[in-house]
């Protein structure tokens, strides 16, 4: 009897023990729930409390929220919360679109059509014809006059060699070679056959020989000047033919990966507004500009009745059709000192921020290159006012990025 007793007593402090634990437990779940929530206004989402009751602003009552525990680019929005901030989705599918952009470009002279004329000889320049860049200059115009002593010593040996031919026998025999080996190197010097016909009609050597141009079309660049001594080979000036120019620009790198030497663009002049011409793109600059990012392009522009004038400014109008790809709106995208990145429903009302690498830009929308899940929905409206709470629930000051 006294053994069935002590019995009875083990199993009622078992059951009390159990009870008792079951009501810690029960208390601790509810105590962690409490911990787990806050109560704030939809309207005024700055307010943040611990138990439930009536905004102290607008006095609505006060909605509880989960407290966000998760990872640290996430967060949770309530239904509320949606409506009010117009976020909306759409799955990251790709599509097909045509985009044109504008470039603004600088008419240069096409150097494939640029020739020099340089000094042929060692010497002193004693008249420049040219003094102007830009000034029209035809085939056969005289260009400068050198005094070269290597060009009359030329001269000399020329003539020299032509009256000894009268002399008779042998020497006059060898004065024919002679007088063929100074011609030769009389042409060397660049001298014309009429002016090296006319040395032999001189009464006396000149030691000013003048040169003239080869060439038709526009004083470029005047590099010597009256006076100054040349090195044989050194240039004097530069001849432009301005039929046609080249139209240079400077375009995203993202952009140009999809163009191509040879496609066509629409090309516009701010003193013509009228006129706008087609252009190919002649040559893309391998090397990127260090300091803007941005990449070289050129077009040949054809310069009918050389209305162009290298300087002019004129507007590049590129187009790429049908690129296929995942495009989203601009404004659906959060740029940062850090790059750009995009909000993703991740769950119902979950939020998560990815990072991302963009593509092109046009008509207000913008190319995602990076890597998504086809079944992602990326927040394409209010973007910024999830990015916003999420920030403010972090601890930054809202008013922070705002100009005064």
């Amino acid at each position: 009897m006294k053994k069935l007793h002590q019995f009875g007593m083990l199993i009622l402090m078992i059951a009390l023990l159990v009870s008792c634990n079951s009501k810690n437990e029960e208390k601790h779940a509810d105590h962690k729930y409490q911990e787990s929530i806050y109560y704030t206004c939809s309207m005024d989402p700055q307010i943040k409390e611990e138990n439930p009751g009536k905004c102290p602003i607008c006095h609505m009552e006060l909605t509880p929220m989960q407290k966000d525990n998760g990872a640290y680019n996430e967060i949770t929005l309530s239904d509320q919360q949606i409506k009010l901030g117009n976020i909306t989705m759409q799955k990251s599918s790709a599509s097909e679109q045509s985009s044109q952009e504008n470039f603004t470009g600088v008419l240069t002279l096409n150097q494939s059509n640029v020739k020099s004329i340089s000094a042929r000889a060692t010497g002193r320049i004693e008249k420049l014809y040219f003094k102007t860049e830009g000034a029209s200059i035809k085939n056969g115009q005289a260009v400068y006059q050198i005094y070269s002593e290597d060009i009359a010593i030329a001269k000399q040996d020329y003539i020299s060699a032509y009256k000894q031919m009268e002399i008779p026998g042998d020497f006059g025999k060898n004065a024919k070679s002679m007088m063929q080996a100074a011609k030769q190197k009389l042409s060397f010097y660049g001298l014309s056959n009429a002016q090296i016909e006319a040395i032999k009609r001189g009464k006396e050597v000149s030691p000013y020989t003048t040169f003239y141009s080869n060439y038709s079309g526009t004083v470029a660049e005047i590099t010597a000047t009256e006076g100054s001594y040349v090195m044989e080979g050194a240039p004097v000036l530069k001849i432009g033919n301005l039929s046609t120019l080249w139209l240079e620009t400077q375009v995203n790198v993202n952009y140009a990966k999809q163009l191509r030497v040879g496609q066509t663009a629409l090309i516009s002049f701010v003193d013509f507004p009228s006129k706008e011409i087609s252009a190919k793109v002649s040559f893309i600059n391998p090397e990127i500009n260090a300091s803007s990012r941005l990449l070289l392009i050129q077009m040949e522009v054809p310069n009918t009745n050389l209305a162009l004038k290298p300087g002019m400014q004129a507007i590049v109008k590129l187009t790429k059709s049908n690129t296929k790809g995942i495009f989203i709106p601009a404004d659906a995208v959060i740029r940062d000192q850090n790059g750009s990145s995009i909000w993703v429903e991740k769950s119902k009302g979950v939020f998560k921020n990815i990072r991302v690498t963009l593509g092109t830009e046009s008509n207000g929308m913008v190319e995602l290159i990076s890597d998504l899940d086809p079944e992602a929905k990326i927040v394409i409206t209010g973007a910024y006012a999830v990015n916003s709470e999420f920030e403010f629930r972090k601890g930054k000051d809202p008013m922070s990025g705002m100009k005064m």
